[in-house]
């Protein structure tokens, strides 16, 4: 029986590897534009200097969209970051106020964050991922899931992609 063991741990350690290659081809599916939302938070950094306090960034296939929390959390300015150019800002928008983050709060892996959602619903779009603020600087992750039949769920995921929350809309 001690000889088949170090064989049945062989097994055991190839189909891990299996395992996690599925998930790494899994990952590969992630849209690119997943990548925006570091890219446009960096484009904004440079040009307004970096520490900057954000309440939310989205990110679609189109565009991305970056609200940067001004005068002490009442206002935002929003920008458009559209095809890797950074646009010049839209006027500040009075807000009732609301939690806000800084760039280094997003720590979601691009390759994974919306894993679970494109394995567990194959046939429906994420069309959005959003970064919102949380209370002291925390964020979270929701995607905007569009069914085949036109349903739409925000899914509230991990850094690593593991869903957390469903809400029909």
């Amino acid at each position: 029986m001690t000889e088949r063991l170090p064989g049945r741990r062989l097994l055991v350690i190839a189909a891990l590897f299996a395992v996690a290659a599925c998930a790494a081809d899994d990952a590969a599916d992630a849209p690119d534009w997943v990548g925006d939302i570091r890219r446009a938070v960096g484009a904004v950094e440079s040009e307004r200097g970096a520490g900057q306090e954000y309440f939310e960034v989205t990110a679609n296939p189109q565009l991305t969209n970056v609200f940067v929390a001004v005068e002490n959390g009442t206002a935002a300015i929003p920008y458009l970051y559209v095809d890797g150019t950074l646009e010049d800002p839209a006027p500040a928008l009075d807000v009732a106020g609301g939690h806000s983050f800084r760039a280094d709060a997003i720590t979601f892996d691009e390759h994974l964050v919306l894993a679970s959602i494109l394995t567990e619903l194959p046939s429906s779009t994420v069309d959005s991922l959003s970064v919102e603020g949380g209370p002291d600087g925390s964020v979270r992750y929701v995607a905007s899931v569009r069914s085949e039949a036109g349903g739409v769920l925000d899914v509230v995921v991990g850094a690593d992609g593991a869903v957390t929350s469903v809400t029909p809309l």
